[in-house]
This record gives C-alpha cells, structure tokens and sequence, in this order.
C-alpha cells in the first residue's frame, strides 16, 4: 500500500477501488483484526466492536464507495450485493423474529467511517422508533 490517502486497485481477493487511509479498508485487506461473519466477492461482515445490540454486524462492500449519498447506476449494484448478503447474515444470526438496517450518511448523518456501511442490529424487540 502506498501513502495515507493514495488509492490503489485490486488491494483484495475480489479486486476493486480500496483507500490506503480508510479504516475498512484495512479490515478487508486483513491489516485490522475483526471478528467476521460472512464474506463473498463484493461483501465483508463483521461484528461491531461497540455493538448497540446484542447482535450488531456492519456489512462493508470490498469496493470502497464514500457513503450512501454517492451511490449511481455506476455502483449500486454493489449496494444490492450488501443487501443480498444481509439476508444471508440475519438467517445465520437467527434473526428470523426482524432486525433492522442503519445507513448513517455524511456527517449530519451520524456517519463516522467514510466507507458505506450498513448495520445489522438485532437479537431483541427494536420497537417502533428509529433508534
């Protein structure tokens, strides 16, 4: 990997546009240590290390997109394979009874890690409200 903030191509197994800087980058790259939960060409899950849940996985795809506010007809396929493999992680998780899915985009957004993400939380009643 080159100099904080300088791109490279094909920095994992399945290839694709990855951040030297991005702190999921390098947890896809295997540079951090993560407790994963699934794993495909275009997806990385993992748990949470601050869980808000007794289950809460992010799902990452291995393409680095900023945030949600930046998904086009270039990329969105990408976005469809998390959402494949989200189903995949809450049957794993048992989380037949629901669960839900966070996006935070941008600052105002709640957004903290500028790699698309989204949280699986679960394993208990969420309610109505959003948080």
């Amino acid at each position: 990997m080159g100099t904080a903030g300088e791109l490279a191509i094909d920095n994992y197994e399945g290839g694709g546009l990855v951040l030297d800087d991005c702190l999921f980058c390098k947890i896809i790259a295997r540079e951090i240590p993560s407790q994963a939960v699934y794993e495909d060409e275009f997806v990385f899950a993992f748990r949470d290390i601050a869980p808000k849940a007794p289950v809460h996985v992010l799902v990452v795809p291995k393409e680095h997109i900023e945030s949600a506010a930046v998904i086009d007809a270039g990329n969105s396929h990408v976005a469809a394979r998390c959402f494949e493999a989200i189903s995949k992680i809450a049957e794993s998780e048992g989380l037949a009874k629901g669960f839900r899915v966070i996006a935070n985009s941008g600052p105002d957004g709640g957004q903290t890690v500028f790699h698309l993400h989204f949280h699986i939380l679960g394993g208990k009643a969420m309610g109505p409200g959003l948080v």
